[in-house]
């Protein structure tokens, strides 16, 4: 029986715009002859457009598109048994790059109900895949080389903390010692940011076992009696970008540093206390001891180097520090509120 007229125009129209196509597509019959194929796809793997209407697919090019895999693919998808969806093909030709390619096809009904057609769409993403490998690459290479200067940074610290202690045990002046006691300490402590950013993983820095470290780290070279003196962390999993951490850590660590020289004279015992707990973007933070207070009147100390950088940090995080005679002890509270929120004006009345 001859087809109707309608069915003529509707396959083609079909090919028209099979043809027309700016995607790399294929009309095939059901058992694999190409129907049509559009400009695209005769321009993308160089095969001349007159040469492909009545071929086997397999035939196509120099025979790279025989693929026994993806032929049985298209034959289930014709008989209805499957349905292909980003299938991944290598296309391998002779004396050219193989390209990686991710096949689509399905069954079209074009009108004729007799024969079965389907429509299979091509995607190269070969160069899209060597941009997402380069990249990783790249993003691996750059982690690789910032965990290796992190490294050699809290060594080269490590070092100068040696120097540091050396020449505060040879010195005669008090004075002079102190200030290199101090100056040891606080390299010690950068050296402890350094090892805990090393570790972080995707930039984020989880701030309860980055507390921990440095204070471990900071009892460990300012307090010799631990059943004298210890620090205790308490926070919640908040995780924040490294440049914050290093902010955060340097505040603690200025903050733990002067309460270790004031807050505990003549071998008094203690706690002190490092808190942090976040809601949102805002986050307080909090450093506590039950020394001996706050001296006031004269005998307050004049504000030091450790007030002044904890001052500036604070100012940097765009946060609010108060300190308050915790009885017994001192508090110190650093508090950051996010006032980002846009306040919306109500519309007028027409």
């Amino acid at each position: 029986m001859p087809s109707s007229p309608t069915v003529h125009i509707e396959a083609a129209s079909t090919l028209a715009v099979i043809v027309s196509s700016n995607e790399p597509l294929l009309f095939l019959s059901s058992d694999l002859k190409v129907i049509a194929a559009s400009a695209t796809f005769c321009r993308v793997f160089e095969i001349d457009p007159v040469s492909i209407p009545g071929r086997s697919l397999s035939d196509l090019g120099d025979g790279e598109w025989a693929m026994p895999k993806l032929q049985s693919l298209l034959r289930a998808t014709a008989s209805g048994s499957a349905n292909i969806q980003a299938y991944e093909i290598d296309l391998k030709r002779a004396d050219r790059p193989t390209r990686h390619l991710i096949v689509h096809a399905q069954t079209l009904d074009d009108g004729d109900t007799h024969h079965i057609r389907l429509l299979m769409a091509v995607n190269d993403v070969t160069e899209a895949r060597a941009e997402a490998r380069l990249k990783d690459d790249l993003i691996r290479d750059k982690a690789i080389l910032l965990q290796e200067v992190q490294h050699r940074v809290a060594n080269s610290l490590q070092i100068i903390a040696s120097v540091l202690m050396q020449s505060a045990r040879r010195v005669q002046s008090d004075e002079a010692r102190g200030h290199l006691q101090n100056a040891h300490h606080r390299v010690m402590s950068i050296a402890a940011l350094q090892r805990q950013l090393s570790t972080s993983l995707g930039g984020q820095v989880e701030l309860r076992a980055y507390f921990k470290q440095l204070c471990q780290s900071l009892g460990a070279s300012m307090i010799a009696d631990p059943d004298r003196l210890s620090i205790q962390v308490t926070a919640d999993d908040s995780a924040v970008e490294a440049d914050v951490s290093v902010s955060l850590g340097l505040i603690v660590t200025e903050l733990v540093i002067n309460a270790l020289k004031h807050a505990f004279p003549d071998e008094r015992n203690g706690v002190i206390f490092i808190d942090y707990q976040s809601s949102g973007k805002d986050w307080t933070l909090s450093v506590t001891d039950n020394g001996v207070g706050m001296p006031a009147g004269s005998d307050a100390p004049k504000a030091g180097l450790g007030t002044g950088i904890v001052t500036a940090l604070v100012a940097n995080l765009k946060g609010e520090i108060t300190s308050v005679d915790a009885s017994p002890g001192t508090a110190v509270t650093i508090r950051h509120v996010d006032n980002t929120t846009v306040a919306v004006r109500p519309s007028k009345a027409v």
